[in-house]
């Protein structure tokens, strides 16, 4: 058993894994050190949201912070208000309240246990992983613990390349729309440029369209679509879909699945349900692949199946739309080849989707909400930099956070560290669904196994 341990990360992630730990009532009293970074424990980037107009993507009965209790939050809702039903889709600032709460009465079990956890208001700066042990330094104090856990969350977001220094340095290029969102200018620029059209772009379509009603937006992706939005009603994915599952191992081939996957559609009366039925096998699935039919999804299917998978609840779809035949919003195809000043306003310049005369737009600002970042090699993540430069973990070849175990065991040049873990998003090259709370919880508890089985 592992009675020391160093939780990395203050997000929602890093919450269940605390809570796992605390509710298991180990038989022998554990020290726990959070290190949260700053900002409201639990919380994180994802649920520190304060607008009502940012709607969970799940329904609010699968939501659940522990694998044990998938219901939790709708319980934790119902409290208040039996009204709520757990096909809704609430506001994201609703499960941050949840986390909060699960948090404080897991530390107030923890305390009357005799457990002793401390909660660190920054980061660790850095991360020494060794056969028998883990030393977490902050500034210049180490403090070694039996196992740490990295639970960061998403990586902090760069800038696109063709992005100019005066573009940056302007202030009308936001690279994290995050902070505008909580606190947009008052000042309304007369044109905004969203580039991306995934589920953060929706969040900052829906936020600045009503807190600037005389603004025009232009949103620019690769293929111009927007995710798929979610159907009214809930529905079960029919049947278990072992014969496509069994099908889709025996063929471990991008191309083979593609046609799988619209030969079992065209027997469904919605394709969601297909997809849905692939939930619970995705990492068995992934794992099966090749590096080099990774690479091919990532460059061919992948736009496909996140708009797929990853959808709008139907009144953001209805807002958006209503954007749309209102004039106010406008899509287009193509990618960024370079931006840069230009007077009082941006000169993007696109490059269309397949080719053809690049095309100019003028925006007042320019807001990038390409999704997640995942590479570990690229960013400006102290932390992360540190144990890339170090070689304590080894990058994922396709920039998929760090090379893992199924398990969240960290890998290096050596083999298997035995005492450094990760869960969430470094684990997407190991399990590609790695980011929502249903798969989150299912990590959290499979590492507090770990830990306390020693």
């Amino acid at each position: 058993m592992h009675r020391r341990v160093a939780i990395i990360g203050g997000g929602a992630a890093a919450a269940a894994l605390l809570g796992e730990l605390l509710e298991r009532q180990p038989p022998q009293a554990l020290h726990l050190d959070w290190y949260t970074g700053g900002g409201t424990p639990a919380r994180g980037v994802a649920y520190g949201t304060r607008s009502d107009r940012h709607l969970l993507n799940v329904r609010a009965a699968s939501m659940g912070m522990f694998a044990g209790k998938p219901q939790g939050f709708l319980d934790f809702l119902q409290r208040e208000d039996p009204a709520i039903a757990g096909t809704d889709f609430l506001p994201r600032r609703r499960y941050g309240d949840y986390l909060e709460a699960e948090v404080a009465r897991a530390l107030a079990l923890g305390k009357a246990q005799g457990h002793d956890v401390q909660i660190v208001p920054f980061a660790a700066d850095a991360v020494v992983p060794e056969v028998d042990g883990v030393t977490v330094f902050r500034n210049e104090e180490g403090r070694r613990v039996d196992a740490a856990v990295l639970a960061l969350g998403a990586l902090p977001p760069q800038p696109l390349a063709g992005v100019s220094a005066a573009a940056l340095g302007s202030g009308r290029y936001v690279v994290d729309p995050w902070p505008l969102l909580a606190a947009p200018p008052a000042a309304a620029p007369d044109h905004v440029a969203v580039i991306g059209l995934g589920l953060t772009a929706v969040d900052v379509l829906l936020e600045l369209a009503a807190r600037w009603p005389g603004t025009r937006f232009t949103a620019i992706s690769r293929h111009g679509r927007l995710p798929e939005p979610h159907l009214r009603a809930a529905a079960l994915p029919s049947g278990d879909s072992a014969e496509l599952i069994e099908a889709m191992q025996d063929a471990p081939e991008v191309r083979r699945w593609l046609h799988l996957l619209r030969e079992a559609i065209a027997q469904e009366e919605d394709w969601r349900s297909v997809i849905d039925s692939l939930r619970p096998h995705t990492p068995a699935l992934w794992a099966t692949l090749s590096i080099e039919q990774r690479a091919r999804f990532q460059r061919h299917a992948r736009w496909a199946w996140e708009r797929a998978r990853h959808r709008m609840p139907p009144p953001v779809h209805e807002s958006l739309a209503a954007l749309e035949r209102a004039g106010r919003l406008h899509r287009l195809r193509g990618h960024l080849q370079d931006a840069d000043v230009d007077a009082d306003s941006l000169r993007l310049t696109l490059r269309p989707y397949g080719g053809g005369t690049p095309q100019v737009l003028q925006a007042g600002l320019v807001v990038q909400s390409a999704g997640m970042d995942f590479d570990v090699t690229r960013t400006p993540h102290p932390l992360m930099r540190q144990l890339v430069v170090n070689r304590h973990v080894l990058p994922d070849p396709l920039g998929l956070g760090c090379q893992a175990t199924p398990q969240g065991r960290l890998l290096h040049e050596g083999g298997t560290w035995p005492r450094l873990f990760a869960i969430g998003s470094l684990l997407r090259g190991t399990l590609w669904e790695s980011t929502a709370m249903p798969e989150i919880r299912q990590q959290a508890r499979a590492v507090a196994d770990q830990l306390l089985a020693g």
